[in-house]
Parts: structure tokens; C-alpha cells; sequence
């Protein structure tokens, strides 16, 4: 799969990895590093996760003099089992529990490597700056998108964030990114944006396959609240996840729109010109304002 980083399939008699070669202008060689040493500690903590691989010198970063210049290159285990988006009550448990065991080692670690924080700058003010350009034809949709993304910069500023609790975020927690072997067992795997920020990030990322499953017409809104609070009930037998950082993830999960619209206009050369065009961009700001008029009172 042709992405912001390369990634290949093996198989061979014994079994199936996966083997993912990066892109310079996307991670540094020590935000690489970083990655693979928070997955080994999660790997050492218990956490479900596909962790990488050591090769026989005892390296888990391979490096090739490619023609664009150095690519470092991953090995990890496969995550056994498949992607399911019709989550049952039990699926939603194993979810909820085990992101709260993810968490509990993620709120501990100290990474020796950087990785990219989250923070009301990095989340919203620089993504709506950068992707300025883009808006040149469509002044209304920019403005629109500027002024709701600093007044969620301004309630998210005014809660009481030093009560929220912190540590390395996955912050993608969709479907696409874990696999179950049956719905008491699960596997989460591409820590590629895991960086720095409130835990109720990865809360938010998870609610974001909610609000699609109902933006597609696969749940009502009822129901999709109702996925959500077994989801919560289930995180909460494993760690606190306060009220107050509840009512933040309406806010947290537009910054995850904005922050991923940033993302796309920054790497839109690398993978994703064949969508990135004047009708995404619209249909995008769309999606985020059903996401605002959904959620927001005001």
C-alpha cells in the first residue's frame, strides 16, 4: 500500500508481517524511534498491540540507500484477525478496556525520542493556517472554518485542563486500526500519529467512527450514544475518565477533523492528490459542520 509511508504484506511459511518503510518528509529517523520504543514498552507492559521486530543483529530499524536518499524501514507482527465495523456490546467492552490498558502504560512512559504533541496550537491554529492556500476559491468555507475553529480553540482553553489526564495518544482509534480475532480479543496496530496530548483525544478519535456510522445511516443517533457509553463503562473499569473530560470530546474531535485536514494539504503530493481537490475540500468542511451543528449548542 502506497501511503505517507510504504507498506508491504510478507508472507512466508510461518506466518504474515507487515513491513513499513517511511517517508522522510513525513517521520524523522527519531520520531521512528520514538514510535518503536513506545510500542516496545506497550509490548512489555501487555498492551494488545503489533510490535516490531528484532532482526538478527538486534536492530528493529532497517536502512536503505534508496535513490530518493536514506528510508528507514519497520518490521511488525501481524495483527491476527480482521477489521470489524458493526461493533457489538462486546466488541465495544474489549475496545473500552483495552485503550484504557493502552493508556494506563502511554500516561507513564517517558520516550527518550520526539514525537509530536497534540495542543490547541498543533491540533487547530497551525492546521488552519496551513491549509489556507487551498481556500483561495472558497473564501466562505475558510471562513466558516476559521471562526469555528477558534472558538472550539477557546473551550477547549477553558476547561480545566490540568485535571485532564495526559500521555502518548494513538490518536487514529478507527476501526481501521485493530483487528479482532472474535469480540473478546483485539490487536491495535499503526501508532504512525501516536504523539503527546490529553488521553480523551483517543476517546475522540473512536467517537468519530460513531458520528460516520450515523452520518452513513448504519446507526441512529441513539444508538451510536448508547455504543458510546458501553464503550465509556467498559474504559472506566480500567482507569478514571472524568466528566469533564467527557464533555471535551466534541471539541477535541473537531480538532481531529481540522488537525487531519492539515495533514491531507501537507501530504496531498505524496498519496492523496487523486482526492484532494475543490470537492473534497467542500464536502470535508460539510462533514465538519453536521460534526459542529450535531454537537455544539450555540
Amino acid at each position: 500500500m502506497r501511503n505517507v509511508s510504504d507498506t508491504y504484506l510478507l508472507e512466508d511459511a510461518n506466518g504474515r508481517y507487515i513491513f513499513k518503510i517511511y517517508r522522510d518528509a513525513h517521520r524523522k529517523h527519531d520520531e521512528i524511534k520514538a514510535e518503536v520504543e513506545l510500542l516496545n514498552a506497550l509490548t512489555e507492559g501487555g498492551a494488545k498491540v503489533a510490535y516490531p521486530l528484532t532482526d538478527l543483529s538486534g536492530q528493529q530499524i532497517q536502512e536503505f540507500n534508496a535513490i530518493e536518499g536514506t528510508r528507514y524501514g519497520v518490521m511488525f507482527a501481524y495483527a491476527e484477525g480482521k477489521v470489524v465495523a458493526d461493533l457489538t456490546d462486546e466488541h465495544l467492552e474489549t475496545i473500552g478496556r483495552e485503550m484504557a490498558a493502552v493508556h494506563n502504560i502511554t500516561s507513564a512512559v517517558k520516550l527518550k525520542y520526539p514525537r509530536k504533541p497534540y495542543t490547541v496550537e498543533t491540533m487547530l491554529r497551525e492546521p488552519i493556517a496551513t491549509i489556507a492556500p487551498a481556500f483561495k476559491e472558497l473564501p466562505d468555507e475558510y471562513a466558516y472554518l476559521s471562526s469555528a475553529s477558534a472558538k472550539v480553540a477557546a473551550h477547549i482553553e477553558a476547561f480545566d485542563l490540568s485535571q485532564f489526564r495526559t500521555g502518548y495518544c494513538h490518536y487514529d482509534f478507527l476501526p481501521k486500526n485493530f483487528h479482532f480475532t472474535d469480540a473478546a480479543n483485539v490487536i491495535f496496530f499503526d501508532f504512525d500519529f501516536a504523539g503527546y496530548g490529553l488521553l480523551a483525544n483517543d476517546i475522540a478519535s473512536f467517537y468519530i467512527h460513531l458520528f460516520l456510522e450515523v452520518m452513513n445511516g448504519k446507526l441512529t443517533q441513539e444508538k451510536a450514544d448508547e455504543q458510546f457509553a458501553v464503550f465509556v463503562a467498559a474504559y472506566r473499569t480500567v482507569r478514571p475518565l472524568s466528566n469533564e473530560e467527557l464533555a471535551a470530546v466534541p471539541y477535541l474531535g473537531f480538532a481531529f477533523w481540522v488537525f487531519y485536514f492539515g495533514f491531507h494539504y501537507e501530504n496531498f503530493d505524496d498519496w492523496s492528490s487523486i482526492f484532494f481537490t475543490t470537492g473534497f475540500i467542500k464536502g470535508r468542511v460539510a462533514l465538519i459542520k453536521k460534526w459542529a451543528d450535531r454537537h455544539f449548542k450555540g
